[in-house]
């Protein structure tokens, strides 16, 4: 519908002309299956009266729209999706009668019938412009408003707001059904209100912090009850709380704060204010690893963050996005290694959450983190990992240049000034350069209003007795995108002591240019391995030297941090990526060091990261025999394993995953049926599925197997399990019926992307072949089928890139020269045709050795 999008100039004028006084919307749940009542007050002054605008709504039928009184006919004040008003009055009162859609896409309001039992659960999902999906809106973030919720549902439902759920009232005459009236929220953009309602579990406890007293609340399906590890997840938000008012030094604005995990959800989480949704993956039925854990404590401090920014004080329009999500994002690791047990996050996030930025930044798609974001389209391409993990590595490089504590103070002056208001990036950068005393306009332009990644190299001369005769910093930048740009780096160097690796230096250092010289390391003796970027503040890819290499190809296990780890692990992967590490050898470094890596997240998803390697980016003349050598590796990892440890889970599916000769596909039969027995593994129901999968994807479980072990798990999980299983299976007809599946609308998204992830499988070609020319007839209607969110999933990884050869570039290339798709389908055309020209490049070079 052309009607859906918004341009950035329409918002102004928009906004130019109103201020809104209030909203009340009653919603009835209780009217069918297939939509819902939806009735809207809104109040709204005009500065030019006899002017005209226009208020949002989409896919409603409507009956009723009155404007001060006046009646409008539906049919033709209603059309492309809004609602046309004229002749405005300095005071109006437009109420609008109408039946709005339940999705099945996570957008709007979403309806799930558990299979487990059939209970009813309804959430809404309103970022970026869906709020329209149910009430009537002028949809847009400046627009703030206060919003009264009067919601009718069964009177057994539990119902959750923005404000404090009420006592619910018998509707008259209605047996069975009841309404809670909310009371009226503090002014806040349409985007971060909230319904939630349905059969939901509740457990509600209090936090008692410096500013009062704030009731908690959460919330699981009845089916989960058992998976809800309350005591944690209070003890979490209670952290986060004291951690978040003692640093923003302001007190929580929405009053309660209410956490809920709900199905089929698109995203991690969404900071709705005070009624924050969140997927209920994260409540896990089967053991998981610690990195897990660490993750979903970074989405509850990451919306419990955004409470303050974003929330408390909007950006004006999207185009401030970025800030929004990278301060969450930076806020989120800054929680969670101050105030939780995860003490390491900065870890975590460079082995983890930064590489999705750097693999984001070399992409054709890549832009500026503060993007021109001119209508809701733009929004919807740019909301990516450079919006998310190349904004918070940025702010952390800004930390550390202006120092924690004039940022902080920064922080706290614009909270101060623009509460419950909208505020533009350079409000706060006013603030942050009034409390550091630091210019940073021009660190602005060159970080945030330009793309791509810099790669920072060592270069030096050694005197005869081994030391730095000279030494300097080379940065270097894509041809595509050549901004040089200002680093706050720090340079450690290890040396061997009593067979570990041990920093003995270290100096810290602003590079700026094609070079920097570094004065203090001149006369200073080389080390085993000197570590560029030690510490992780700056964001920028770095080299390592041949020595370095060579140290830690050897044993990169010995070096004794963590963080320096992460460092030469994303290193030595960037180089791999970028065609200057033959693949076996990263293959290799992991298998001789994974076993002894401690950080969570590095033993999860550095695998990950050599599993690629192994399919994807060796030369396919040896990749079978790489591959044997990643099987019989990951086997011994896995038998040398710790009982119950994180390691030996990760390792079991690795090895499952990687399963291909009849040894060891031998060896995952046997662990699913108990005949193989490895000490501590529990083989409990995800671990199932993923063997189950792993033997459908080699041809030895048919669908009779699927279905069984569906018997045993009806639950929404098992069936996304069995999709997902399904379409792995080396078959025409299994390909074929999973293919039209994921293009089915009727498809729930959680079982679409389930599916998504597992249909095009590495070693499968001849039963793929086919999907590169379906994917790109696809790629021309998907997104007006499916909607965005479903379908950029389908197009982001669906994309056959497992067939990766110079054949399939040629097509692809071929094809966007003609290609009349719409932007964003073609955004991820592109960026499937760079990961194979990638790949292309890195099989060249592990065919050339070392």
């Amino acid at each position: 519908m052309p009607g859906t999008n918004l341009t950035r100039d329409e918002a102004a004028t928009r906004a130019a002309l109103l201020d809104v006084t209030s909203y009340t919307v009653e919603l009835d749940l209780t009217t069918s299956d297939k939509t819902f009542g939806s009735t809207t007050t809104l109040e709204f002054t005009c500065r030019e009266p006899g002017a005209s605008t226009f208020a949002d709504l989409v896919d409603a039928e409507v009956h009723e729209i009155t404007l001060n009184g006046r009646s409008l006919d539906p049919a033709t004040a209603y059309a492309d999706s809004r609602i046309a008003l004229d002749d405005l009055q300095a005071d109006n009162v437009l109420v609008v009668r109408a039946d709005c859609t339940y999705s099945h896409t996570g957008e709007g309001l979403h309806r799930f019938v558990d299979p487990a039992d059939d209970r009813v659960y309804l959430y809404s999902q309103f970022e970026v412009p869906d709020a329209r999906r149910v009430f009537t809106t002028f949809e847009q973030p400046d627009l703030k408003s206060s919003f009264t919720f009067h919601v009718t549902a069964p009177e057994h439902w539990k119902v959750v707001s923005n404000s404090p759920t009420p006592e619910p009232v018998a509707v008259e005459g209605q047996s069975g059904k009841a309404v809670w009236r909310f009371e009226p929220t503090v002014r806040m953009s349409t985007y971060i209100t909230a319904v939630v309602a349905g059969e939901y579990h509740e457990v509600l406890d209090t936090y008692e912090g410096k500013y009062g007293t704030i009731p908690l609340g959460h919330y699981c399906r009845q089916s989960l009850v058992e998976h809800m590890d309350t005591e944690n997840l209070v003890a979490t938000t209670k952290a986060s709380f004291e951690f978040f008012e003692e640093k923003f030094d302001f007190p929580y604005p929405f009053g309660k704060y209410d956490q809920l995990y709900v199905p089929e959800y698109n995203m991690g989480a969404m900071e709705n204010a005070g009624c924050v949704t969140l997927r209920d993956e994260y409540l896990p039925r089967s053991r998981q690893p610690r990195s897990f854990y660490e993750f979903r404590t970074s989405v509850i401090t990451h919306e419990m963050a955004h409470m303050w920014f974003g929330n408390l004080v909007t950006m004006k329009w999207w185009d401030d996005l970025w800030l929004n999500e990278s301060f969450a994002e930076w806020a989120c690791y800054w929680c969670e290694a101050e105030a939780t047990e995860f003490t390491d996050a900065w870890t975590g996030f460079a082995n983890a959450r930064k590489q999705t930025g750097y693999r984001a930044d070399q992409l054709p798609s890549t832009h500026p983190i503060a993007a021109d974001n001119v209508d809701l389209h733009a929004v919807e391409v740019n909301f990516d990992m450079i919006t998310y993990a190349k904004g918070a590595s940025v702010l952390k490089q800004l930390v550390a240049w202006v120092g924690l504590e004039p940022f902080v103070a920064g922080l706290r002056q614009y909270f101060k000034d623009h509460a419950f208001g909208n505020a533009t990036f350079d409000d706060l950068l006013a603030a942050l350069e009034r409390s550091s005393g630091r210019e940073l306009q021009g660190w602005a332009a060159e970080w945030l209003q330009t793309a791509g990644v810099n790669t920072l190299r060592p270069d030096f001369e050694l005197d005869a007795d081994g030391a730095y005769s000279s030494f300097r910093v080379l940065q270097g930048a894509a041809p595509e995108q050549p901004t040089l740009r200002r680093h706050r780096l720090g340079i450690g160097l290890y040396d061997e002591v009593d067979g570990r690796l041990v920093r003995r230096d270290y100096v810290e250092v602003d590079v700026e240019g094609e070079s920097t010289e570094v004065a203090e390391l001149v006369g200073v003796r080389q080390p085993a391995l000197l570590l560029l970027n030690d510490e992780d503040h700056a964001y920028a890819k770095i080299r390592l030297d041949e020595r370095s290499l060579a140290t830690a190809v050897e044993g990169l296990s010995r070096l004794d941090d963590s963080l320096a780890r992460a460092l030469v692990w994303g290193a030595t992967w960037d180089m791999t990526r970028d065609a200057e590490l033959p693949a076996r050898d990263f293959v290799r470094l992991v298998l001789a060091n994974i076993g002894s890596e401690t950080d969570a997240w590095g033993v999860t998803r550095i695998p990950v990261s050599a599993a690629m390697a192994v399919n994807l980016y060796s030369d396919p003349a040896g990749r079978d025999q790489l591959r044997a050598e990643w099987e019989a590796g990951l086997r011994a990892l896995l038998l040398a394993a710790e009982p119950g440890s994180d390691h030996q889970l990760t390792f079991a599916r690795s090895y499952a995953a990687a399963a291909r000769s009849d040894y060891a596909l031998d060896d995952v039969r046997g662990i699913l049926e108990g005949t193989v027995d490895i000490d501590g593994l529990a083989v409990d129901q995800d671990l199932r599925w993923a063997l189950i999968t792993a033997l459908a994807a080699a041809g030895r479980a048919d669908d009779a197997a699927i279905d069984a072990e569906l018997e045993r798990d009806r639950t929404i999980e098992g069936k996304e399990k069995a999709a997902a299983a399904r379409v792995a299976q080396p078959t025409s007809e299994a390909k074929a019926a999973g293919w039209a599946a994921i293009l089915d609308p009727a498809t729930p998204n959680e079982t679409s992307r389930e599916m998504v992830f597992s249909i095009f499988r590495h070693g499968q070609d001849e039963v793929v072949a086919p999907y590169l020319e379906k994917y790109l007839e696809a790629a021309d209607s998907l997104i007006d089928t499916l909607g965005f969110h479903k379908a950029a999933t389908v197009l982001e990884y669906g994309f056959p890139k497992a067939l990766a050869s110079p054949a399939l570039a040629a097509r692809v290339e071929a094809w966007l020269e003609g290609a009349t798709a719409p932007k964003g389908a073609l955004r991820y055309v592109r960026e499937g045709l760079a990961d194979v020209r990638r790949a292309l490049a890195a099989q060249q070079r592990d065919a050339a050795g070392a």
